[in-house]
């Protein structure tokens, strides 16, 4: 999924993944390139933090979004409250076959057309 999402973002947004941290070298940030903002965060962490009682490691995403969709993709079980970001405006999704990427990269669009005011 990481792949896809670089790919989506390079042709749509024309915008190169940031590896900015030493400590996690798999992480990247997808940035606006014209006001610098971050518009996405890609990471591995423990799934526990997202899903109690769950075991192992997942990759998400996180991207800030609207409040009604925040809210349909929490009563879906599509999306959680951000980890590691203002929890108001952010969502974190799993990166897993639970989401369709369609929609994933409607969720970028929009978390990208947030960022770009």
């Amino acid at each position: 999924m990481r792949k896809k999402i670089i790919s989506y973002a390079r042709e749509k947004y024309a915008t190169e993944p940031e590896y900015l941290w030493q400590k996690t070298p798999d992480a990247f940030v997808l940035r606006n390139s014209k006001n610098k903002k971050w518009y996405a965060l890609v990471m591995r962490i423990k799934k526990s933090v997202l899903v109690p009682d769950s075991e192992g490691f997942t990759d998400i995403i996180n991207l800030k979004c609207q409040p009604v969709t925040k809210e349909c993709l929490f009563a879906e079980e599509k999306a959680f409250p951000a980890y590691h970001m203002n929890k108001q405006k952010w969502i974190s999704i799993i990166l897993d076959d639970n989401i369709d990427f369609r929609i994933l990269c409607n969720i970028i669009d929009e978390s990208y057309n947030l960022i770009d005011r």
